[in-house]
């Protein structure tokens, strides 16, 4: 049986080096496949390694561990075995709490031998047990309800958003939410598109979509959230990707693997 390897992602090289030393201590026959600084670099090296088991710090540059674990979920090869996820952070409350509801391991910066050694005899007991296991609805079931756990608060409570300004030039266009039929990231920006025009935002998703009503703006991709009364049809090609038809739109757009639930109905 081949040995069992890891994926590092911690931005504080000091950290990734103790945290690397001490599973060296206590798991000896784990390989560390690879060590990196960013989410990015995260999805590229596991997508390249398929590792065993990754090691995500919850707040790195760029992108997150929890959006770094989104991407990996839709971008696994199918049939793959899926890696099991453990979550670093800093002492968090609110995360923690996310993180015991969902029964997802975690551990706590600066990292103690001690949990960590309970940490992986779960991990190794679970590698036992359920084999090369590739990504299933559980494994995704599971990252949908950490993404929606350790989401931020709207703002102000339960304040919702009633318009979108969007600047083009000298002038700031005041786009009624009612004429959204969907947002999709673009970069640095978001693209926010009506029936007639689109506009470009210098707002993170990540960061709009907590004043964006569930009910009304469903997320159906890490970088996609459409409008649930624009769609017409979901339809699935022959390749088992889904793809929706918008009612006042021409493009399809693709939902994910991690969002496909959404459309069982349809």
């Amino acid at each position: 049986m081949p040995a069992p390897t890891a994926l590092i992602a911690e931005d504080e090289p000091l950290l990734a080096a103790g945290l690397h030393a001490e599973l060296a201590r206590a798991w000896p026959e784990l390989v560390i496949a690879a060590t990196v600084g960013d989410g990015h670099a995260a999805v590229v090296q596991a997508l390249a390694h398929e590792p065993s088991v990754c090691f995500l710090d919850i707040r790195m540059p760029g992108q997150s561990g929890l959006e770094a674990a989104q991407e990996l979920s839709e971008e696994w090869p199918e049939g793959r075995p899926f890696p099991l996820l453990v979550f670093v952070t800093a002492y968090d409350q609110y995360a923690l709490q996310a993180f015991d509801a969902q029964a997802s391991d975690y551990l706590v910066k600066p990292v103690q031998p001690a949990r960590l050694a309970r940490c992986v005899e779960r991990l190794m007991q679970r590698l036992a047990a359920r084999g090369p296991a590739p990504l299933d609805e559980t494994a995704l079931a599971q990252v949908r309800a950490l993404l929606a756990a350790a989401a931020p608060p709207a703002a102000g409570g339960t304040a919702r958003l009633e318009v979108i300004q969007a600047a083009v030039g000298s002038t700031v266009h005041i786009v009624p939410l009612a004429e959204v039929l969907y947002f999709e990231a673009a970069d640095k920006y978001v693209r926010v598109v009506t029936a007639s025009r689109e506009y470009l935002i210098r707002w993170p998703l990540r960061e709009l979509l907590p004043q964006l009503d569930p009910a009304v703006f469903w997320q159906v991709h890490r970088g996609t959230v459409v409008r649930a009364s624009a769609i017409a049809a979901a339809h699935r090609d022959e390749a088992g990707k889904l793809h929706l038809q918008l009612r006042e739109r021409p493009e399809p757009l693709v939902v994910s693997r991690l969002y496909a639930p959404l459309f069982k109905g349809m």
